[in-house]
């Protein structure tokens, strides 16, 4: 691949303002053999809210298309989602005995730590595989006619 090129900008914008130099002459000797013709489109571009100074085919000044402008409705407001207020289930954490392919065995109350291990020691001694105890999170059941007296 070859090197890119570097362009002069500077000699590249003096062109381009000669250019238009020539193109406003050029546009002022056009103005004034239709005179009457437009004075009547600078009314009606006026009556239309637009400035009377465009140019031919929608384009300012400079040469540029203008931009046309769109009336902006005001958007009615959204209204708020409703969020559901997330159900906050209890946990209570209980002793489990595992057996080596992860299924619990049994579950004890976490003050019985001792009982656990216990069953554990057992399970391993008759059984001759791994067994072993563990935290385990589980929800608190609690039964709807409590929560009516409460």
């Amino acid at each position: 691949m070859g090197k890119k090129r570097t362009q002069n900008y500077r000699e590249l914008r003096a062109d381009f303002d000669e250019e238009e130099e020539g193109r406003e002459d050029e546009e002022e000797g056009d103005d004034d053999d239709d005179d009457d013709d437009d004075d009547e489109e600078e009314e009606d571009a006026s009556a239309e809210g637009e400035p009377a100074e465009e140019g031919e085919d929608g384009e300012d000044e400079e040469g540029l298309p203008k931009k046309k402008k769109k009336k902006v409705k005001p958007k009615a407001k959204p209204k708020p989602k409703r969020t559901r207020a997330v159900k906050v289930t209890r946990m209570r954490v209980v002793w489990g005995v595992f057996n080596n392919s992860h299924q619990m065995v049994a579950s004890y109350d976490y003050p019985k730590k001792s009982d656990a291990e216990a069953h554990a020691a057992k399970l391993i001694a008759d059984k001759k595989s791994t067994h072993f105890v563990q935290p385990v999170k589980e929800p608190i059941e609690e039964k709807k006619e409590d929560k009516k007296e409460k």
